[in-house]
């Protein structure tokens, strides 16, 4: 059963295509995928689409920190921390409750801390539950790879600690630059 296939596609409709004899109209009727099998195989679990394969897509994702070459998880978890305890920052304090009150910033400050140690809990249990100790001696022992239990402890240890400095750098520019715009 092929999902999302179109089966024939006419490239001329059916008023113009009257003069058209049968033999000249079979071959102008074209069959095409839009959504594929990756890589031609229905079992691999993944749906190649011109979104999904795309070398725009691709070059994107491969500038994620994530996926990165050369980097350690170490540098990869500052990096992703990073940037979320930066940007967490700003919709708490402009969203929260106490917005319009003079401890805004701190009150956004200890939540976005609160919620980054909310975030390495959840990534230290979802490690612990994923990769075990017994799956690492398999591998090869010189290669740090973020997908192991030692490479996923440096990657949750680099998230928490910027987390932290990002929100930590957020508050400290919040604090110190005036960011208020005139009303209209």
């Amino acid at each position: 059963m092929i999902i999302n296939k179109a089966e024939k596609f006419e490239f001329l409709s059916p008023e113009t295509s009257s003069g058209v004899s049968s033999s000249n109209k079979s071959s102008q009727i074209a069959t095409f995928d839009v959504i594929s099998p990756f890589e031609g195989d229905p079992f691999v679990g993944h749906l190649s689409t011109p979104i999904t394969t795309s070398n725009i897509t691709k070059s994107y994702l491969s500038l994620l920190p994530i996926y990165k070459d050369g980097l350690s998880p170490l540098l990869r978890g500052l990096n992703i921390g990073i940037a979320h305890g930066y940007f967490l920052l700003g919709p708490f304090v402009k969203l929260g409750p106490l917005r319009t009150s003079e401890v805004a910033n701190f009150v956004g400050f200890v939540s976005t801390i609160s919620l980054i140690i909310i975030l390495t809990t959840c990534l230290l249990i979802y490690g612990f539950v994923t990769f075990s100790d017994t799956k690492d001696k398999a591998a090869k022992p010189n290669v740090l790879n973020v997908l192991t239990s030692k490479g996923w402890n440096q990657f949750t240890s680099g998230f928490i600690v910027g987390g932290f400095g990002g929100a930590s750098i957020a508050y400290i520019l919040l604090k110190f630059i005036n960011f208020d715009t005139p009303p209209f």
